[in-house]
């Protein structure tokens, strides 16, 4: 099943000098190990290819149900220095809720998943 991020998870970002930091967020306590899981460092790069220039961490805080991620190079140099539009990383929040996570039908029935498609 294919299940939007926005569907199961609110989301936050700012800035630090060239370093985007996106906190999401999971809607549900039973929906955090689903995000634990296929919210990847890896998937959140990939998902970012071409719009940063370096590296993606992530910091688990399942007291919070939330994931972490800081996007190195994000900014253009950041606040002053960016000749981008946002350079304090304020869309990166919502760039990221656009994903899509491919959760097995099983899974995502089990959790009742909202906004599954085909």
């Amino acid at each position: 099943m294919r299940v939007r991020l926005v569907d199961i998870a609110h989301a936050r970002s700012g800035d630090k000098g060239d370093t985007a930091n996106v906190g999401v967020i999971a809607m549900r306590s039973e929906w955090y190990p689903l995000l634990e899981q296929h919210l990847t460092r890896e998937r959140v790069a990939a998902h970012f290819q071409g719009m940063i220039t370096g590296a993606v961490e992530r910091f688990e805080l399942p007291n919070l149900d939330a994931l972490n991620f800081l996007l190195h190079g994000a900014l253009g140099g950041g606040g002053t220095l960016s000749l981008k539009t946002d350079a304090q990383g304020k869309v990166f929040s919502t760039a990221l809720l656009r994903m899509v996570l491919d959760v097995p039908d099983e899974e995502a029935r089990r959790l009742k998943l909202p906004g599954g498609g085909t």
